[in-house]
């Protein structure tokens, strides 16, 4: 039987598979074509492609597709078999450069925001070859771009790699005026904690809310939740530790380092996170990943749950976006070192990260918009809605140094003395963590907490790199022109620091005073989706975006029109379950509840005629009242689906989903809720959050 170690990416055409199949000058011209980032010659191409194709034949794959991320979030593929036809008649397997190289899938049946009209259909998917190809399913998946017939991004990858360039570009630069010659590239990293609630299949297929939406839209707390932290890194039950173990044979077979897993704090909730890669790889990884947890769960009787809030009352999940960068020599930039207060260069990439994310909040806060995500931010769980940064108590103190001229302490050689003779005595961090930080720095990266668990993670690393690549060059054409470098650096970082460190908060952003103080720092807030898409039109974002052919300004207005669009769907969906489960599962049962306490009334009576049924008879009248009142409510609700389906713009059609549509199901939930709090087991048809949170 073979081990982890030795089946380790197996299933990944990985540099070690291309150097083994390919003939060695091709191997080398391969790698210097994708570290050069020059477009691949075709004869090269072929001999790749045939390559590839025998690997992938011999690890039983029959069929190629082009694996691409389209605007819905998800990822897609359209298989094509390897079988070719001879003269003969006979099978042969075949696979080009040319098919490597490019797919032309349908491009008008994806999202485009207006790119693509219904009848201009084709699109093209190009080979990505910084990301490698890996069988699923007996199919080889080959990483793709996806643009359109004129050249227009369709997806998340294209936009990703664009931005990706910018910032090696520009963080050379700076790294040249250090006096580094040798490094040539300078990629972001990322590490992406994926959080998710495992249920029992068998519960989960019994409430329509969660099959169709994901989440519960109705439900009342159980006795029991998460007051008492027992769930947070507890004992890993049976059933979950079977998924565990089979998702990580399954990752580690496509190259997917898989490293922590744990309970969170939710019942039914756990993490799972794998070890740094580079962003373009990282985020494709975390689709596949996604992908691997709900066939895996299915397979063993679980549902996979990665809504960002499937249960009201407890904490919902995100995705930590852990971002840094690395140079091509294996050097992160955001290690302080020792001595941060003498790591100049430190500084200054730390100082550009400040004035990127100060400068470009509101695009940050765009990239984590949706109308599943806004059920969560702002929880107790989850970072507000407005974009702040945790340093930590040192690095502040240090740039406010800076800032004076006085001395810094930055010696970071500290122990923590826990005073119990057996342990020994452990370094101690130069700051405390803040988890309730939008934006923490946490030692060597910075940990962006506001993704959903559901989102593709490519768009605030798209932000990131090209906001923090804006600064950057903006800090190395000063510095090439300055005739004291060292007096340059000083002053670029003093000053940045001063007039960025109002996005600076190192106390608890759960706190009810954070919105207030935010507001008196002037830091921008967009409570919803529907407010933070306007981002997208700002004159600020279309120039970031265009002057650095990351997107243009048809490409940021479709994305747009796609995240308004995806919202009303959504929100429609939502309603639209809710409505159907008010008048096939909840009235119903509450009636058929309400029937059997009037009849047992009626019973006692007929038996004691002068008996005081004064407790039932209250019940009863409870009881009607809230099935009228919830009658009255989904009668409206239904009434404003309808008006909600009929608008014909876009962003009017968002605005009467949050301020009709949420409304009239938040009213419909609170009368539905109150109705199961005391409807019989027996009556009640749903399952229960008891039911489903503590299923497995």
């Amino acid at each position: 039987m073979e081990s982890a170690a030795e089946t380790f990416g197996s299933l990944v055409y990985s540099d070690a598979a291309m150097r083994e199949t390919l003939p060695s000058d091709t191997y080398r011209t391969l790698k210097a074509t994708i570290r050069e980032g020059k477009d691949i010659d075709l004869q090269i191409a072929n001999v790749v492609a045939n390559a590839m194709k025998d690997w992938a034949v011999r690890n039983g794959a029959t069929h190629f597709s082009h694996w691409f991320q389209p605007l819905t979030g998800a990822t897609a593929e359209k298989h094509e078999s390897f079988m070719a036809l001879q003269k003969d008649g006979r099978g042969i397997m075949e696979f080009s450069g040319k098919e490597l190289i490019k797919g032309e899938p349908d491009a008008s049946s994806f999202p485009s925001g207006g790119l693509r009209a219904t009848f201009e259909a084709r699109g093209y998917t190009a080979w990505d070859p910084t990301s490698y190809a890996f069988i699923k399913e007996g199919t080889l998946c080959i990483p793709t771009a996806f643009c359109s017939f004129k050249g227009e991004a369709l997806d998340k990858k294209t936009p990703l790699l664009r931005s990706m360039e910018v910032l090696s570009e520009q963080a050379v630069r700076i790294l040249r005026l250090f006096g580094n010659t040798e490094v040539k590239r300078v990629c972001p990293t990322v590490g992406l904690e994926q959080e998710y609630f495992l249920v029992d299949k068998q519960v989960f297929l019994k409430r329509p809310d969660l099959k169709l939406c994901g989440r519960t839209l109705v439900g009342a707390p159980a006795p029991k939740g998460q007051e008492l932290d027992d769930h947070y890194f507890g004992a890993i039950k049976p059933r979950v530790a079977v998924f565990m173990k089979k998702l990580d044979e399954i990752l580690w077979k496509f190259g997917i380092p898989a490293r922590t897993e744990h309970n969170e704090v939710a019942p039914s909730q756990h993490e799972l996170a794998p070890l740094f890669s580079t962003v373009n790889l990282g985020v494709d990884q975390n689709q596949l990943m996604m992908e691997e947890m709900k066939k895996t769960a299915d397979s063993l009787g679980l549902a996979c749950l990665l809504h960002e809030k499937p249960f009201e009352g407890v904490n919902g999940s995100g995705k930590h976006n852990n971002w840094s960068l690395q140079t091509d020599k294996g050097v992160n930039l955001f290690e302080p070192g020792d001595s941060p207060s003498e790591n100049a260069q430190f500084l200054l990439f730390l100082t550009a990260v400040i004035k990127a994310v100060d400068e470009y909040q509101g695009l940050l806060r765009m990239t984590v918009a949706s109308a599943s995500n806004d059920c969560r931010l702002g929880g107790n769980e989850a970072p507000p809605s407005v974009i702040s940064m945790f340093l930590g108590d040192e690095l502040v103190s240090i740039l406010n140094c800076i800032g004076t001229g006085s001395k810094a302490n930055g010696n970071r050689s500290q122990k923590l003395i826990i005073n119990v003779h057996v342990l020994p005595d452990l370094p101690k961090d130069s700051t405390d963590r803040n988890r309730t930080s939008p934006m923490a720095f946490t030692g060597n990266k910075f940990e962006f907490r506001m993704l959903g668990s559901s989102f593709n993670a490519a768009g605030p690393n798209i932000v990131l790199d090209t906001a923090v690549a804006s600064v950057l060059e903006e800090f190395a054409d000063k510095l090439e022109s300055s005739d004291d470098f060292g007096k340059t650096l000083n002053e670029i970082v003093s000053r940045t620091y001063k007039e960025h460190k109002r996005i600076i908060f190192n106390g608890n952003n759960y706190g009810p005073d954070w919105i207030e103080e935010a507001a008196r720092r002037g830091l921008e807030c967009y409570p919803s989706t529907v407010e933070a898409s306007d981002v997208l039109r700002h004159p600020k974002t279309i120039e970031l975006m265009k002057k650095y052919g990351v997107l243009g300004e048809a490409e940021l207005e479709s994305r747009r029109e796609v995240i308004l669009e995806n919202y009303s769907k959504t929100v429609i969906i939502d309603a639209s379950t809710l409505l159907e489960m008010v008048l096939k599962d909840i009235m119903p049962s509450a009636s058929k509840y309400l029937k059997q306490i009037c009849d047992s009334v009626i019973a006692i009576k007929a038996a004691v005629p002068d008996a005081a049924c004064t407790s039932n008879e209250t019940q009863i009248r409870t009881m009607q009242n809230n099935i009228e009142s919830l009658s009255a409510e989904a009668r409206m609700l239904g009434e404003a689906i309808e008006a909600a389906k009929a608008e014909t713009d876009i962003h009017s059609k968002a605005v009467l989903c949050q301020t009709r549509l949420l409304v009239l199901m938040a009213e419909v939930r609170k009368y539905s809720d109150a109705l199961e709090k005391v409807c019989s087991r027996e009556c009640w048809s749903l399952p229960t959050y008891e039911d489903i949170l503590f299923s497995v």
